[in-house]
């Protein structure tokens, strides 16, 4: 019991802070929530990536984002395609529900003249060469031009030449690489198949040359490479490609790398090769784009045939703005704050907290607010009830009712004091509290003294 006093005691200061500050908190969550709403800091639990021709490198590489995202709860579904350009009119057309997807560098252009690359749209980064493979049948080579070797696309005038399927990177990327030759899509018999049928077009000689461009894991590439009659173009010119058209770069396919034993290939032989992109609609979720840049880390920046360790993911070879959050990455690594927390927290923190400063320097004014309100409050309490004693004081100063005596004011008096006896405030205004008693008690001492000279009007 003892204790009872003190416990009412903090749930009257309580209370009293509650219904001060209520409206400050109210006020606050309401600016939160409004940040929240308008920021959207929490990304969408499912996107698709759009990657190309089933058994092809993007779809291999579609699967190893998949799984990489989805330690972080994201979902990824993967989007088969024909190649890079199916996968850039996907990612223009709101409608198709692509946010991101593996772009070949070139594939937004189809001329040197052509205008800007595709709106809305931004890259995160480069991610591995694409060397261009011509394989070309050595027997057609040396019917047209008395030699097993071909060394110019120029010479492929009047050739029978497959460029891919409609939709694939490599269509755009071969128009600009004839256009520089000045050979015109006329100038050759222009085929449009697909991977396989392009090889068993080959094989069957209804094809005289077929273009790729893959990463040389590809089986495809691998089984072209070791077959006897099949060549592969070496671009003696290859530097001066390079700085004609920037999205490709001169690389080097070093003798024996295919079979070290039978020395496959047996003379070092240059390529071109654009870099595959990670290109994002521009309104993809922030957070994800920082998710795809730190998987595109992980899986592409080992070494390989034409790359060194670390080479990749780059900033090479990109027609498309760079996405902010790729820049970031390449700036500073991941956020600061993913390396010690679990990626939810550190994104929320990480995307509100420019937000929450803000809040807080608009809160820190109306803060100051609150002692003067709550203590006027606290006060109020008490001093509403001096209104009351001056009324019964002027009682005293107009002059009693000598018919009823003073026992009327003293009435009233009784009654304010019983009232103000039950009056709850902090121990930090019982001065108050106590000075309005005392002012009671004087004015009852006042009451007792002027009825005491007010004859009694019972008395004849």
């Amino acid at each position: 019991m003892p204790r009872l006093p003190k416990f009412r005691d903090t749930l009257i200061n309580t209370r009293d802070l509650l219904v001060t500050g209520g409206p400050f908190v109210l006020i606050a969550l309401a600016l939160l929530v409004l940040a929240y709403w308008a920021l959207d800091p929490t990304p969408p639990k499912k996107v698709t990536l759009a990657t190309g021709p089933e058994q092809g490198a993007y779809a291999e590489f579609g699967q190893r984002y998949k799984a990489h995202l989805q330690r972080f709860g994201i979902e990824v579904e993967l989007r088969a395609t024909q190649g890079s350009s199916e996968n850039l009119k996907l990612l223009q057309d709101p409608k198709s529900g692509v946010d991101f997807a593996f772009v070949q560098g070139g594939a937004g252009r189809l001329r040197r003249n052509d205008e800007g690359p595709p709106p809305d749209l931004v890259s995160l980064g480069s991610l591995f060469y694409e060397p261009v493979w011509l394989f070309y049948r050595e027997a057609a080579a040396k019917e047209k031009l008395g030699s097993e070797q071909l060394e110019s696309l120029a010479q492929l005038k009047g050739w029978r030449v497959n460029i891919g399927a409609p939709g694939s990177g490599v269509t755009n990327l071969m128009l600009r690489l004839f256009d520089a030759n000045g050979l015109a899509p006329q100038d050759l018999v222009v085929q449009r198949l697909g991977n396989t049928p392009a090889v068993v077009s080959l094989f069957a000689g209804e094809t005289d040359a077929l273009v790729y461009t893959s990463a040389p894991e590809s089986p495809l590439v691998q089984m072209l490479l070791l077959t006897p009659g099949i060549g592969l173009m070496d671009f003696a010119q290859a530097e001066a490609y390079s700085r004609r058209l920037p999205v490709v770069s001169p690389v080097l396919l070093p003798r024996g790398v295919v079979k070290l034993g039978e020395d496959v290939p047996a003379q070092d032989i240059r390529l071109l090769a654009p870099t595959a992109m990670l290109v994002a609609r521009e309104d993809a979720h922030p957070a994800l784009q920082q998710l795809f840049v730190q998987a595109a880390s992980a899986i592409h920046s080992g070494a390989g045939w034409f790359q060194r360790r670390g080479e990749f993911p780059s900033l090479l070879g990109s027609e498309l703005p760079l996405a902010k959050e790729a820049a970031r990455f390449f700036q500073s690594g991941p956020p600061f704050l993913q390396r010690y927390l679990p990626f939810w927290l550190a994104n929320l923190i990480d995307r509100m907290w420019v937000v929450l400063a803000g809040v807080i320097v608009v809160l820190i004014p109306l803060s100051r607010v609150l002692p003067p309100l709550y203590e006027l409050r606290v006060r109020s309490r008490v001093f509403r009830w001096y209104a009351r004693l001056r009324q019964i004081e002027e009682g005293l100063a107009d002059g009693l009712d000598h018919a009823r005596g003073a026992q009327p004011l003293m009435n009233d008096l009784d009654e304010l004091d019983a009232k103000v006896k039950q009056l709850q405030v902090p121990l930090s205004h019982a001065d108050e509290l106590y000075a309005l008693r005392s002012h009671i008690d004087l004015v009852r001492k006042k009451l007792r003294a002027l009825g005491a000279q007010t004859p009694n009007p019972t008395v004849s």
